[in-house]
């Protein structure tokens, strides 16, 4: 057992600010900037957003708290961290470590979909510096076709691989540059890459979102937009279906997979308090996607142009023509925008890697330099296979991958462990005591939650 807790011992977060910023990097990723916006739009406004923050506030109450405190109890990522969870419930203590490889997986593919847009980011990133996002004005001709060239797309993943091969991959460069600095940072290991990029890249995400938030105050035919975001519809609010997605938006932005939030857990130290953190990590993603909203949902508002063009078209072609019609500032909107996805992306691809590699230093004991080494190939090469798959393949993920590694986990949680053992973990650290309805809010709202969004999301292809 010592063996295996020599990485959590080696290395870890240095404070708990560092810890939530890293775990907040987790959870802000872009799909806080082309989904949630798009979401509140299709929904109307506050009649979403109500829904959205009663499940933050039962998620973070229950499965944030529950992978925190069972990867520090474990001092492992989900492969030890299961096994020693079936282990103190009387069970197959490998039978759980077997269990553990489906969130692991479940992040490494994850992360190879995400590199995937990383490249588009970085590229898009790049144009809005010097200027030829701007130049492309209100020509959807010309902004449809730059992403178009950039993000073929493909019927199947056999086709997929055939056009990628074909064509030598239309981003092959960029995925190849994101995945080099995704590399850089997490040889520095947890404390010196992770910790310290976070510290940077998540507070400066926030400065250019207010900034751009700021400026949509100012700026002429936003407030129509303001208007609906706060306008409430009480015949939607008890829609079943703004229920459904705003669970699913809201599970799948915290980052309850079994996996990162695991394995961000195995590194804390006795005395970070597991609540606290889980709400401050909360209330920040959360607030990410306001920010978000805030910029996206009046700037749309200022052409009458539909938000309805979700997924990552929104990010990369329907608000380009909007920020370019902002006079003067189009440019400086547009670096700030691109900038600012850069940072929630590349915090999110490290948090998603760092699950595989810290399962071959934890489990097979291999070097970081080694285990960073070797995710990162095998990311590299999928990643450059996938390109015109990558929609599909990420939409594979979510639906039947991370779902079953956050029930997983809290079937682990709150199910098998000893009750005792459970809420001992979750005390670590805290003057105060565990909330009595920690445990069954757990085993009877989380948990049927997991189930839920799994059943769901294979019933309506993704919720999420």
């Amino acid at each position: 057992m010592e063996k295996n807790n020599t990485v959590q011992k080696s290395d870890g977060f240095k404070s708990q600010w560092g810890f939530i910023m890293a775990a907040v990097g987790s959870c802000v990723g872009m799909a806080n900037v082309w989904r949630f916006p798009m979401l509140v739009s299709k929904y109307g406004g506050m009649t979403f957003l109500i829904w959205y923050f009663i499940f933050a506030f039962i998620i973070c109450q229950s499965g944030m708290m529950e992978e925190f405190s069972l990867g520090r109890w474990a001092k492992s990522g989900p492969s030890g961290a299961f096994g020693k969870a079936m282990q103190n419930g009387g069970h197959s203590k490998t039978i759980g470590e077997w269990l553990g490889g489906i969130p692991i997986f479940g992040a490494l593919c994850l992360a190879i979909g995400y590199s995937v847009i990383m490249g588009w980011v970085f590229y898009y990133t790049k144009m809005a510096i010097t200027g030829e996002l701007t130049a492309m004005g209100q020509d959807m001709d010309k902004i449809g076709g730059a992403f178009s060239a950039v993000a073929p797309e493909a019927d199947n993943l056999i086709e997929a691989i055939k056009m990628t091969f074909a064509t030598g991959g239309a981003n092959n460069l960029w995925i190849i540059i994101g995945i080099v600095v995704s590399f850089l940072i997490m040889i520095m290991g947890v404390s010196g890459g992770i910790e310290k990029s976070c510290k940077i890249m998540i507070p400066a995400l926030y400065v250019l979102f207010i900034a751009l938030a700021v400026l949509m105050i100012f700026t002429p035919g936003t407030s129509e937009g303001y208007k609906y975001i706060f306008s409430v519809d009480w015949e939607g609010f008890l829609n079943p279906q703004v229920w459904v997605y705003a669970f699913g938006q809201c599970f799948f932005s915290l980052s309850v997979a079994g996996s990162g939030s695991v394995v961000y857990g195995s590194y804390l130290g006795d005395d970070v308090k597991i609540r606290q953190s889980a709400v401050i990590c909360a209330i920040m993603d959360t607030s990410a996607a306001l920010l978000a909203m805030l910029i996206i949902i009046p700037a749309m508002s200022t052409v009458g142009a539909d938000l309805g063009n979700g997924g990552p078209g929104l990010m990369f072609i329907y608000v380009l023509p909007v920020f370019n019609n902002m006079g003067a500032i189009a440019r400086l909107i547009v670096i700030f925008f691109y900038v600012a996805i850069l940072f929630a992306g590349v915090s999110s691809v490290i948090n998603l890697f760092e699950v595989p590699i810290n399962f071959l230093q934890d489990r097979l004991h291999l070097g970081r330099v080694a285990s960073t080494a070797i995710i990162h190939v095998v990311g590299l090469i999928v990643a450059l296979m996938i390109q015109p798959w990558t929609s599909q393949w990420m939409d594979t993920v979510s639906i039947f991958i991370l779902p079953l590694g956050a029930l997983t986990a809290g079937i682990m949680y709150f199910w098998v462990m000893k009750r005792e053992t459970a809420i001992e973990a979750a005390q670590l650290g805290s003057d105060k005591p565990v909330m009595k309805w920690f445990i069954p809010f757990g085993k009877y709202v989380f948990v049927p939650l997991c189930i839920a969004c799994f059943v769901l999301g294979i019933a309506w292809g993704g919720i999420g």
